[in-house]
């Protein structure tokens, strides 16, 4: 046996519900906690900057999936996930039928999913939800060029970046900020 993470498919909406009914079975020995060793949901935190008041609010990046770490044994492995696709709002393992032995997702696969969500050590992903335009006119909030305006030239959704030319001494001026810098106008 060894420790994998599988992903198990729901219902959209139910994975709170479905993470806990899983902990609970957990709890009262249904499940053998020593096959189902730990249960994510992976969110995301968003950040959405709306009239000048940033908010920041969880997201699930996998609407309908459950992380499952678990160490399945070679025979008994049936038990435990026909006990885990009985419960109300789950449709099963991702990949397989019911018959057939789950497979799971490589190492790097679930590092990268709950890296992003935050849930194990590594840079936590914070997105902004943007809503820029290039020839948007905004005002730079934070960093050295605060409280500057200037018209948005280029806007670089991977980086979360923006180029602005802003007035400095009456010179047009290219300058680079963050999505979180900006505030429309």
């Amino acid at each position: 046996m060894s420790r994998c993470w599988y992903i198990l498919h729901t219902y959209t909406g139910y994975e709170n519900k479905i993470e806990r009914t899983i902990r609970t079975m957990l709890d009262a020995k249904e499940i053998d906690p020593a096959v189902v060793l730990d249960i994510k949901v992976p969110v995301e935190e968003i950040v959405e900057i709306k009239d000048g008041k940033r908010k920041s609010r969880s997201n699930k990046f996998l609407p309908g999936y459950i992380m499952l770490e678990m160490d399945l044994p070679e025979l008994g492995w049936k038990t435990t996930c026909a006990q885990l696709r009985t419960i109300q709002g789950v449709t099963g393992f991702v990949g397989t039928n019911s018959n057939v032995r789950p497979i799971p997702i490589s190492m790097d696969e679930a590092k990268n999913l709950l890296q992003k969500s935050g849930l194990i050590k590594g840079e936590k992903q914070v997105h902004v939800k943007q809503s820029f335009n290039v020839g948007d006119i905004i005002k730079i909030s934070d960093g050295p060029f605060a409280s500057f305006s200037g018209t948005i030239k280029e806007i670089n959704i991977e980086r979360e970046k923006l180029a602005v030319e802003v007035q400095i001494f009456g010179r047009p001026t290219p300058v680079e900020i963050n999505f979180m810098q900006a505030e429309k106008q």
